[in-house]
């Protein structure tokens, strides 16, 4: 005959023939033993041994089953023994002897039980300090290198689990642990425990702080990432790279690991290769912009090139993550600019890096003045003329003085995003443009014509090179009047070189009609026509492959879900894009919007409340409300895209636009199921938000009707979140002083819900009526007079139900807000009736007081 063991979750079986089970204490068990106690073998026996000398005895038994109840049961002998530090001790002692059992099942079983003593040493750390480290730690070391295979096993899922909770000091982990983990991954180490141990290492990393990482891990792991043998480590160090490079930062990601990385990315192993692709977006987080730009975008086109399909299609999916990492605030329009000192320092550096070429082209603008001046004159003076401009110095200088001395200045006022530092540019453009030209004097001709001999011609490649590097930041007024300035220059230039080319002839101005635009100073502006997908934020060559997802070729040799994974990414693509360079990303959004996959538009569904924060007001209006109206008549699958963010959306939308989609709301009623009534408690849900949006004359037209209908819907979780949208409407009603509204709205619902033959109905308006006095949406005379009375006819009705709710209302919300001395004696003695009802839970509703805790009754509903 067998009897069971459970522990754990775990069965043993085990023979009653056994020598030594009689006096383990089993001996009055039966076959059904699930509730044994695992500490029976301390108590008292025939052998009149202490309890200590029972656990020996069993701790060292010739019978591995004794040997494993004792490791199986050492938390509760542990604390059989807390309250004798000296009895404690001998156990610790005893568990360490223990530790070296030559069954491999013993071993486990002990080391499954180490986090949950560790957690119990912790609790009682006060007692017993040093327990842990000095016979626990030593442990788990030591079986990182046992040679039975679950063993190690489970010695390593402990000591994750003893990092993860924080169980093991920082001196052990350097003393004791990381000296093993880089002897196990040494040249010489065993194939097996050298890919166990770089597996724990790359986990245990991200634990770790980062010198400790540095000085222990760091130099080890890049010699395991050049590992020609094993191609398994080279695999996990791949998996983990990113997690080395988060950790260390960037200047040891940079010098130390950066290579690593090539040589990994270029491994002959698709897998390897698929596994950098994986992780490319946190290695790029770690790295400078310039790192990021000249070197990690061309690896990232070799991936994305790579002739493993699994390895393109990795890559492809972290595509947009990656092009998110060149995201600079700068750029995406999002960050401001709050101090005057800061925004002096950018308008300042802008101004004159961009000095001589502006000189060159006669149009030259103070730069400390424009630092100060006004938006609106700013705009103006850049195209008038001003005095002679300041040298660069002279310009920040006063700058700085004038910051001292506007105690008028209003941050508000001069509020705008932070302008580009292109300082860099212009070096380049000083570089190569040619020298010995003659100089050109401004048409303001304040300064000495020396003075200005000395300022060489802009070239028309010049000024092309400035005019790309302004136009990321299209989308602010100044610098849309610069490139005013300087396309108009830019005319100027190529008419000239024409007219040197062709020889003297009489130069009439251009005309104004196709591609040429009236500046606001009269002058002709050139309009550019650019490329649809050229910007100067990311890389072209990555913005190139992230538009080519949309290609159904694509679908066919990388992977069928690459749409999806465009749709999912494209909100973070545009935000490091900014809006000013929507127009390179327009046309894919459209084509993903129209997408065969519902899946796809429906990711888009969920984010374009997103896409509209980042793109602002206008283009929204002009580029997602057509897509966001096409969402609305789709699928349900992608509708409740929509749906879930309908509030945060409109909100978005100007009045007037905002109000076209009144029409719309009544078409959510309308399901491809009515089973999915999720789909309508979601409605509920985002009408509540949505009713600050609009006036109370639309809320009583257009909400109130889809509201009465929600609120008789047959599923009751949509019946519960309805309510409290009718008295959401009757808050605004009352709100915006609109009481005839109001009491138009009170007398439908006491007609609908109080007089209801159904008694759902009639217990709908009790629990109408107790939010409607808990959340203050009218006054309580008004309250009093139009509600109470229909509340108290209720008192009375035969299902009990809505006695109970009623019982509520009035006991928890009406009576505590005392609505008038002509109801008072009427609802003291409706309370006092409801208390002798007889059914027991509206007595209990009717006296309980309202101090205590309110009882949700929602199951009642």
């Amino acid at each position: 005959m067998c009897s069971t063991f459970h522990f754990a979750g775990l069965s043993l079986y085990f023979e009653d023939g056994h020598d030594d089970l009689d006096d383990f204490g089993f001996d009055d068990y039966g076959s059904e033993c699930d509730g044994i106690r695992i500490t029976a073998f301390l108590d008292a026996g025939q052998d009149n041994l202490t309890p200590l000398g029972r656990l020996e005895k069993y701790a060292f038994s010739e019978n591995v089953f004794n040997r494993q109840i004792v490791a199986r049961g050492l938390l509760d002998v542990l604390r059989e023994f807390s309250d004798n530090e000296n009895d404690f001790i001998s156990v610790m002692e005893t568990v360490a002897r223990m530790s070296e059992d030559g069954e491999p099942t013993v071993r486990a079983e002990l080391m499954e039980q180490v986090p949950n003593i560790a957690m119990f040493l912790h609790e009682s750390q006060p007692n017993f300090p040093a327990a842990f480290s000095r016979y626990l730690v030593p442990i788990v070391v030591r079986y990182l290198t046992d040679p039975n295979n679950q063993v190690r096993k489970t010695s390593q899922a402990a000591l994750l689990v003893l990092l993860e909770q924080g169980l093991i000091c920082k001196g052990d982990v350097e003393s004791k642990v990381c000296p093993v983990l880089l002897d196990l991954t040494e040249p010489s180490s065993d194939d097996d425990y050298k890919i166990e141990a770089v597996a724990i290492m790359c986990k245990l990393v991200t634990m770790l702080s980062r010198d400790t990482v540095e000085q222990l891990l760091l130099l080890r792991f890049c010699e395991l990432c050049s590992d020609a043998r094993l191609f398994q480590v080279r695999k996990v160090c791949a998996a983990n790279f990113g997690e080395f490079c988060s950790i260390v930062g960037q200047d040891a990601t940079e010098k130390l690991l950066m290579s690593k990385f090539f040589d990994l990315c270029s491994d002959s192993l698709w897998g390897i290769r698929k596994a950098c692709a994986e992780c490319f977006m946190i290695v790029s987080n770690s790295t400078s912009p310039g790192v990021r730009r000249s070197k990690l975008s061309p690896l990232f086109i070799s991936l994305i090139s790579d002739q493993s399909r699994w390895v393109r299609q990795a890559a492809f999916q972290s595509l947009g993550r990656f092009i998110s990492t060149f995201a600079n605030p700068s750029s995406t329009g999002h960050t401001h600019t709050h101090t005057h000192s800061s925004k002096c320092t950018i308008l300042v550096t802008w101004t004159n890096s961009l000095f001589d070429l502006e000189c060159s082209m006669s149009r030259g603008a103070s730069s400390a003045d424009s630092a100060h001046t006004p938006p609106r004159e700013r705009r103006e003076g850049l195209a008038c003329h001003h005095s002679n401009p300041a040298p660069p110095a002279a310009a920040h200088g006063r700058s700085k003085e004038t910051e001292h001395t506007d105690d008028n200045f209003n941050s508000f006022h001069y509020w705008r995003p932070p302008l580009p530092d292109i300082s860099e540019e212009l070096e380049i453009l000083k570089a190569e443009a040619p020298r010995g030209q003659p100089g050109r004097v401004t048409e303001g001709g304040a300064g000495s014509e020396e003075e200005m001999a000395c300022l060489e011609p802009a070239t028309s490649s010049q000024i092309q090179k400035v005019l790309d590097c302004l136009q990321p930041h299209m989308d602010d007024p100044d610098v849309q009047a610069q490139v005013q300035v300087l396309s108009a220059a830019l005319k100027a230039a190529q008419l000239e070189s024409q007219t040197e080319a062709e020889g003297p002839s009489d130069s009439q101005p251009p005309e104004v009609g196709d591609g040429v635009e009236s500046s606001p100073g009269g002058k002709t502006t050139e309009l550019s026509d650019e490329p649809p997908s050229q910007q100067n934020v990311i890389p072209q060559p990555l913005l190139d492959q992230y538009l080519s997802m949309t290609d159904p070729a694509r679908a066919q040799t990388v992977d069928t879900e690459i749409a999806k994974h465009c749709a999912f990414s494209l909100p973070g693509v545009a935000l490091t894009l900014g809006r000013q360079n929507w127009h390179c990303l327009k046309d894919t959004y459209e084509t993903l919007a129209t997408d065969v996959q519902w899946k796809v538009r429906r990711t888009l569904a969920f984010s374009i409340h997103e896409l509209a924060v980042i793109l602002g007001d206008q283009l929204t209006a002009a580029d997602l409300v057509p897509i966001f109206n096409g969402f609305l008549k789709d699928l349900d699958e992608v509708r409740i895209g929509v749906l879930k963010h309908l509030y945060d959306f409109l909100k978005l939308l100007h009045a007037e636009k905002r109000r076209e989609y009144l029409y719309q709301l009544q078409e959510f009623m309308v399901t491809d199921n009515s089973r999915n009534w999720r789909f309508r408690y979601e409605l509920a849900e985002q009408l509540i938000l949505i009713i600050e949006l609009y006036g109370h004359y639309d809320v009583f037209d257009y909400l109130r009707q889809i509201a009465l209908t929600l609120c008789s819907d047959k599923v009751s979780e949509v019946r519960w979140i309805s309510y409290k949208l009718v008295v959401e409407i009757l808050q605004k009603m009352y709100a915006c002083g609109a009481h005839d509204l109001g009491l138009n709205f009170i007398n439908e619902l006491v007609v609908r819900f109080c007089h209801c033959p159904k008694w759902v109905g009639r217990q709908a308006f009790a629990f109408i009526c107790q939010t409607i006095v808990e959340e203050d949406c009218m006054p309580m005379d008004q309250f009093a007079q139009h509600l109470l009375p229909s509340l108290l006819s209720l008192s009375s009705d035969p299902v009990a139900n809505v006695r109970v709710l009623v019982a509520k209302a009035l006991r928890q919300s009406v009576m505590e807000k005392e609505p008038g001395s002509a109801y008072s004696d009427e609802l003291e003695e409706t309370v006092t009736a409801l208390q002798a009802d007889k059914d027991r839970d509206v007595c209990f509703f009717a006296s309980l007081d309202p101090s205590r805790a309110l009882m949700d009754t929602a199951a009642l509903i």
